[in-house]
């Protein structure tokens, strides 16, 4: 069966990165003709943010933290990777595809808005010296002009909302060279590729890079750190580093004590939750809502004492998102039948009705002395038809499994969110 495929990847990493949040870096392509020459971003119609964005993110990022987890699996997501993904996508969606996208991704919040709440966000999420978060965006087209012809309309709502550059190229070795160079480029060397080879009908890419690098607003020193044990999902003992630390910041949702710790310049925290004895991990990930979750961080402890030890820890993650998705609602968008994404283009092969066929998601995390660094890489494919009283002090030890997250302080909103089984 004739296929095209419309990537939209959003890449997560952690690197050292120059420019404010939203801002892209140029294109490294040497090859590719630019589309966006006569299309400048107008004015983009801001949307200040409030507690209708805040909720809904929130209840996005929770169930789909809920709805990704696999088994015993160390677990990890990026919400707001998955977001501006989907969102991206969603510029090209119209009807019940288009509602049932909105639905997901906001609680329903009309896709006019959710740009503007985006783009908002996007600026809102500052980049410094120490904690640093830099947005860039591309789409590239097959050069040929006849086996897809995408909306000028497509390429503005992204060029005002998104910053995004449009390319024009052969879908050759070449493209994928530059697609590369562009992703290695954006992730300053973490990420170094993001495709093999291009497909005889891959006609179009949409990627979304960010980077992020963070260190903590107090290191952890050499003798802060100590081997100990943590039991793992399946009760076996791993002899681990601990990190130990004493932290203001006591988090009690009545079902889990936790804590939290900023990194450098205040604008993002690292927030973690420890299910209280006798209550599984998987028990307590499945009574998350997102409501309870900004309930649990805005209801934080300044003034309690935390002694915290927190494991020194690393993986990666995968997953495919397609039923994941599905059962959070967007049915329509994976049928070849009914989903409707007129509003991307037009394509000339199979049934010429596009339908995504894929959403794949990928992570990293690293925990260490210093800081965090974390990566994520979300891709979506369309093809055509065919999260008492008061003592002098508490104490929280990671030993355990756990539920963890990266937070925008401003908000609370997750930018990771995670939960750590085994080290």
């Amino acid at each position: 069966m004739n296929k095209i495929r419309v990537f939209a990847a959003l890449l997560l990493a952690a690197a050292v990165a120059a420019g404010s949040a939203g801002c892209a870096k140029p294109a490294v392509s040497a090859k590719a003709a630019d589309l966006m020459k006569d299309i400048s971003a107008s004015s983009a119609a801001v949307k200040p943010l409030d507690k209708a964005f805040t909720a809904g993110m929130a209840d996005f990022s929770i169930e789909l933290f809920k709805k990704s987890l696999t088994g015993n699996e160390n677990a990890l997501i990026s919400p707001l990777s998955v977001a501006l993904a989907l969102a991206m996508t969603a510029n090209g969606a119209h009807g019940g595809t288009l509602s049932q996208m909105e639905q997901l991704l906001c609680g329903g919040v009309p896709l006019e808005a959710l740009n503007g709440y985006l783009y908002s966000y996007a600026q809102s999420l500052p980049s410094k010296e120490k904690s640093k978060l830099n947005l860039a965006n591309s789409i590239w087209f097959r050069s040929d002009g006849e086996s897809l012809l995408v909306k000028e309309s497509f390429l503005q709502k992204n060029a005002d909302y998104y910053n995004a550059a449009a390319y024009s190229s052969a879908f050759d070795k070449q493209t994928v060279d530059d697609i590369n160079n562009w992703v290695k480029s954006n992730t300053d060397g973490l990420i170094d590729k993001i495709l093999e080879k291009i497909e005889e009908n891959d006609m179009l890419f949409l990627i979304n890079a960010v980077v992020f690098d963070a260190e903590w607003q107090s290191v952890y020193f050499k003798e802060s750190v100590r081997k100990g044990e943590f039991t793992d999902i399946n009760g076996n003992k791993q002899n681990v580093d601990f990190m130990h630390s004493s932290e203001y910041g006591y988090l009690d949702d009545g079902i889990a004590t936790g804590f939290i710790k900023p990194y450098a310049n205040g604008a993002y925290s690292f927030a973690a939750l420890l299910p209280n004895a006798g209550i599984s991990i998987q028990d307590y990930i499945e009574s998350l809502t997102g409501e309870q979750f900004l309930d649990t961080l805005s209801n934080v402890q300044q003034n309690m004492l935390v002694y915290a030890s927190t494991p020194k820890f690393k993986y990666d993650y995968s997953i495919s998102m397609v039923d994941t998705l599905k059962a959070l609602g967007v049915i329509d968008a994976f049928d070849e039948d009914n989903a409707d994404f007129s509003e991307m283009g037009k394509t000339t092969l199979g049934k010429g009705n596009l339908f995504i066929s894929e959403v794949l998601h990928k992570t990293y995390i690293a925990v260490d002395e210093l800081g965090t660094k974390a990566g994520a890489v979300t891709m979506v494919a369309v093809s055509p038809g065919g999260f008492g009283g008061a003592p002098d002090h508490m104490v929280v030890n990671l030993d355990r499994p756990f539920v963890y997250a990266i937070i925008d302080n401003a908000t609370s909103l997750p930018i990771f969110i995670g939960a750590l089984m085994t080290v």
